[in-house]
């Protein structure tokens, strides 16, 4: 009998596109599946780029543009409330005694922020814009209620003051992580709504203050500042937080020699900025070089000229730098300060408060695109704006006093002590700003600084 030929075992032709056959004829055994790896998935540490542009970011620039409005804005009106108790309307004191309201109301924007800076970092943006605009608005309020000088001074320089200390880190620190390229731009635009506020307020003030009187007039002040501020409060959200909360300070911005030498210098040129601020109203009322009525304007003017400079500077910073432009816009103030030594008619001090308040703008605007500049760490630049705004805000609580002793002479009104102070310290300022700018970049002038 014929043997018969041994049997091929069938296999699966479809089983074999997945595994190849076994060796042992029967089983069909799968090797084992590799292990892929997955570190290509996993998304970039760190927050993402910023957007620069979009409707997100510009409602942002719009927000920062009205906290700018009732921070500096209302302080840089202050010039009118120093003129308007010169008077002695509400309360008979000196012009040091005076300042000590604006100087308290300044130092406060700026010191609070030593402890605002930190609170921002650790995500609590909302309540700052909460908190800051409640103190704003209930200090006009209690303000529209003052009799005494303590109590104008507990309302309108720390209540209000408080309240700006807490909106103004923010106001500086939410942009940079929404702009890089246009941060520039974006912080001028919304720098600039301190000029805007500077203009609005006192004018609101001088027009209501005849037919209303003193308090209604400061209520209505509060009342357009709780309708701005909501603005903020609606639209502003923190997009970069810092992995772990940090110290309160910053020590190692005490040894970071740049940064100490540019607080140094802010603090000096601020003294000079803050004198003025303060008097430049009063010089011309007291002096006859204007009537009672144009003495009022003389701020807004100053401040509507100095929204260019607010803008146009930092606009131009996104291609040659702060530094570039700090130092001369610097000088610029402390010669027109020291200009108001010769100023006896209406024009030439029209003039010189168009000008100063130009390049006084760029002071403002600039710093913060300064900070920036100087801090590596991004997550900390809540922190070292605060801080050193905080340490600024000593040489403005210096200013004004300082201005209101050397200007009450026993006999006379020491108008050319008071502008010689703070036109030298402008310019000191504005020297150092130079030396600084030459050891961090050098002497070549064509470089991005």
């Amino acid at each position: 009998m014929a043997e018969q030929p041994p049997q091929i075992p069938s296999v699966d032709l479809n089983h074999e596109k997945d595994s190849p056959p076994s060796s042992s004829g029967t089983d069909i055994e799968r090797p084992p599946e590799p292990k892929i790896e997955q570190h290509a998935s996993k998304p970039p540490s760190g927050p993402p780029p910023p957007p620069n542009g979009g409707l997100v970011a510009w409602l942002h620039v719009a927000g920062g543009f009205m906290l700018f409005f009732n921070t500096w804005g209302i302080l840089n009106a202050f010039g009118v409330f120093q003129t308007y108790y010169e008077s002695e309307f509400l309360f008979h004191r000196s012009s040091s005694d005076i300042s000590w309201i604006g100087s308290i109301q300044a130092a406060m924007l700026l010191l609070v922020g030593f402890f605002t800076g930190p609170i921002y970092d650790r995500g609590y943006l909302r309540a700052l814009l909460l908190v800051g605009s409640f103190c704003i608005v209930f200090g006009h309020m209690m303000l529209s209620i003052c009799k005494t000088y303590g109590e104008v001074l507990l309302a309108q320089g720390f209540c209000v003051g408080l309240g700006a200390g807490c909106l103004f880190v923010p106001c500086v620190s939410v942009l940079p992580t929404y702009f890089s390229t246009k941060l520039g731009m974006a912080l001028g635009l919304a720098v600039s709504g301190s000029s805007l506020g500077g203009v609005i307020y006192p004018i609101v003030l001088n027009q209501l203050i005849g037919p209303l009187g003193f308090g209604w007039s400061v209520r209505v002040i509060g009342f357009i500042a709780l309708g701005t501020l909501l603005v903020p409060i609606a639209v502003m959200k923190q997009r970069v937080k810092p992995p772990r909360a940090r110290a309160l300070i910053d020590w190692s911005a005490f040894t970071d020699l740049p940064y100490m030498a540019f607080v140094l210098t802010s603090l000096i040129s601020f003294m000079g900025l803050f004198v003025l601020f303060f008097y430049i109203s009063y010089f011309g009322a007291a002096k006859h070089i204007t009537d009672s009525r144009m003495a009022f304007y003389i701020v807004p003017i100053l401040n509507a000229a100095s929204c260019f400079g607010r803008t146009i500077p930092n606009a131009m910073a996104d291609k040659l730098g702060p530094f570039n432009l700090i130092a001369p816009c610097c000088i610029m103030v402390g010669v027109l300060v020291l200009c108001l030594l010769s100023v006896t008619t209406e024009a030439g001090l029209i003039v010189i408060a168009v000008f100063s308040g130009f390049f006084s703008g760029a002071l403002i605007g600039l710093p913060p695109l300064c900070f920036v500049a100087l801090t590596k760490d991004k997550t900390k630049i809540g922190t070292r704006i605060g801080m050193g705004f905080g340490m600024i805000g000593l040489g403005v609580l210096a200013g004004g006093p300082a201005g209101g002793s050397i200007l009450a002479h026993p006999h006379h009104s020491n108008w050319n002590g008071l502008w010689a102070f703070g036109g030298v310290t402008t310019c000191v300022g504005g020297f150092m700003y130079a030396g600084l700018r030459l050891v961090l970049y050098g002497f070549k002038l064509r470089v991005k600084a």
